[in-house]
């Protein structure tokens, strides 16, 4: 579903470099600052867009360059993330992190004290997190309401077909004031400017929406979660150059991609449209489901 009309004429056109090399429009939303992914594929289709050894969120591979820049800055993250995350809550309770993935995020939470829970609709990234020790559900209606004291969803909320929808149960598992943590792509970063339709974020089709702060902050408004702070993501910005400038020039062009995501964070610094950012949101105490 999408959360308003969107206008005829597209604002970029955008190739799948990862699995079909099809092309898709991102049409403006009418109310919003945001974009939408059009033509969506029907969603029975949608999952042979992951169906690649290239979609390293699903895998733990370490065989290309790519695979082993993005493993790194996965790994230099989590430890991170959580940080931020016990800044916010300092008392370790129940996290539930949607589209998990192969589970490390919630790995790293275990081991410092949290009681894990975790959504992963892929059979293989599933089976890679139980080997792990983590083991993840399909789908999340089956979990309680108002059990979660924290909520993390890193790169997911772009791959949801319906907003809507998702963010009514992102308020539904939440207790009341409990942190939700949300961390999508920002096409107001200036790699995105720089790269355009190259922009490795858009990754078409198999990122639906495409967010802007303000879109960010109004979609959340509307379902009683409160905006508190935002994160820059500092590493995305170098990960994301390095393929944008593979899928503009067919080459690895590493000092460019390194100097473009070098100066979308120092931009990033004043405006803070960093390349990817991490939002905080508290959900309201009288909020409903």
């Amino acid at each position: 579903m999408f959360p308003t009309e969107i206008l005829k004429e597209p604002f970029l056109i955008c190739k799948d470099h990862t699995v079909s090399g099809e092309q898709f429009e991102l049409r403006k939303a009418e109310k919003l600052d945001l974009f939408v992914t059009f033509p969506r594929p029907e969603e029975d289709k949608l999952s042979s867009y992951y169906k690649s050894e290239k979609y390293i969120s699903h895998t733990d591979s370490k065989s290309t360059f790519f695979d082993r820049i993005y493993q790194l800055v996965k790994s230099s993250m989590l430890k991170k993330k959580l940080v931020w995350i016990e800044k916010e809550v300092p008392k370790k309770g129940n996290i539930l992190d949607l589209g998990a993935g192969t589970g490390d995020f919630l790995l790293a939470a275990k081991k410092r004290g949290w009681e894990v829970f975790g959504v992963e609709p892929d059979n293989g990234a599933r089976k890679l997190a139980a080997e792990k020790g983590v083991d993840l559900l399909k789908e999340s209606e089956a979990l309680p309401n108002e059990f979660f004291d924290v909520i993390s969803m890193w790169h997911v909320l772009e791959h949801v077909p319906d907003l809507d929808k998702q963010i009514s149960e992102l308020q539904r598992l939440l207790k009341p004031d409990g942190l939700l943590l949300i961390a999508v792509p920002n096409f107001k970063s200036y790699d995105a400017k720089v790269y355009k339709e190259n922009w490795a974020a858009y990754d078409v089709p198999r990122h639906l929406y495409h967010f802007s702060p303000q879109s960010m902050r109004e979609l959340f408004e509307k379902k009683n979660f409160s905006l508190t702070s935002q994160k820059g993501l500092f590493f995305d910005s170098f990960y994301v150059s390095l393929l944008s400038e593979k899928y503009r020039s067919a080459a690895t062009n590493v000092v460019k991609a390194l100097m473009i995501g070098f100066i979308s964070n120092l931009r990033a610094m004043k405006d803070e449209n960093y390349s990817s950012l991490a939002y905080f949101f508290r959900k309201s105490q009288k909020g409903n489901f």
